[in-house]
């Protein structure tokens, strides 16, 4: 069965983004720190940069390797509808989770009111590869019963505010790790699975 894996880059006091939704505050270390780590890590989870970005970084024709469903919140996608990108993952099947958005400007993407836990059950039904969660920390909360896989890119900085890599009720959910990884740069991604 297909696993819906949240894959997230989060602040050490376990932000995602600012409070006005801003991600340029993680450092990624020097120019060829920077390089080296972008390179590895898009190597591993090509389909998680942007389509406009692909042919950029060398992957314009680059397999997905993991995932090939994005699942994002309205807020996600509305940072970017405002860099004039109305389907930003177009070599993945794209769903945006969101009760007030109406219909997307783009047909590739499909926005799916209603419960979030009953699409995320159909998708893991069909075929295909994993399913990608790329935020926001409103849809990670709701999804957390049907989360399989964290991956988490943990950056050495504080936010003190802004979006939580899970913004919900409180509710203990055990995980366990399953890897770890360390880059010349301090960032360091941590794999963890459900127990269930």
């Amino acid at each position: 069965m297909r696993k819906l894996v949240y894959y997230i880059g989060a602040s050490v006091d376990g932000y995602i983004a600012g409070p006005k939704g801003e991600y340029d505050f993680y450092p990624v270390g020097d120019a060829d720190r920077a390089a080296e780590y972008a390179a590895r890590v898009n190597a591993r989870f090509p389909e998680t940069v942007p389509t406009a970005l692909r042919p950029h970084v060398g992957l314009a024709d680059a397999a997905n390797a993991r995932f090939d469903t994005v699942l994002m919140g309205h807020n996600t996608y509305r940072q970017a509808l405002a860099h004039g990108t109305p389907s930003p993952y177009a070599h993945l099947r794209q769903f945006v989770l969101s009760n007030s958005l109406g219909t997307a400007p783009d047909p590739a993407v499909t926005v799916a009111a209603g419960d979030p836990l009953a699409l995320v059950r159909d998708l893991k039904r069909q075929q295909g590869q994993d399913i990608w969660l790329c935020g926001g920390g409103r849809v990670a909360a709701a999804l957390l019963p049907e989360l399989d896989e964290l991956i988490v890119k943990s950056y050495p900085v504080v936010a003190g505010a802004g979006i939580p890599v899970f913004d919900g009720q409180f509710d203990p959910t055990r995980f366990r790790v399953t890897a770890r990884e360390s880059f010349d740069n301090d960032v360091l991604m941590t794999w963890f699975e459900a127990v269930r």
